[in-house]
């Protein structure tokens, strides 16, 4: 397609709302993506606070719980841990789940 005299291309209306569409899938696609990366990142960060606080409190983490903790991606799960975790006396305590 070839521009115009003005220098703009010329498009049927059917191009133009095709165009629009794309661009606004396009563009909900990398809020979507970017939400989910937040998300993300904010499981990290608190799987590691965690991992911190047993850590700081002196108490082993093996690697198999470690690795549950790290895995998890459930924010209030997640919270719930953290909480226990400032009180813990084992890793048992935290991510036993009586329920």
């Amino acid at each position: 397609m070839a521009p115009s005299a003005t220098g703009a291309f010329d498009r049927t209306d059917t191009e133009q709302e095709f165009i629009m569409a794309m661009l606004k899938s396009w563009e909900e696609g990398k809020a979507e993506a970017r939400a989910e990366a937040r998300a993300e990142a904010r499981a990290e960060t608190l799987a590691n606070a965690v991992l911190t606080a047993l850590r700081v409190r002196g108490i082993t983490v093996p690697e198999a719980p470690r690795a549950r903790i790290l895995a998890e991606k459930d924010l209030e799960q997640l919270q719930r841990w953290f909480e226990k975790a400032v009180v813990a006396s084992s890793v048992g305590d935290v991510i036993d789940d009586p329920r």
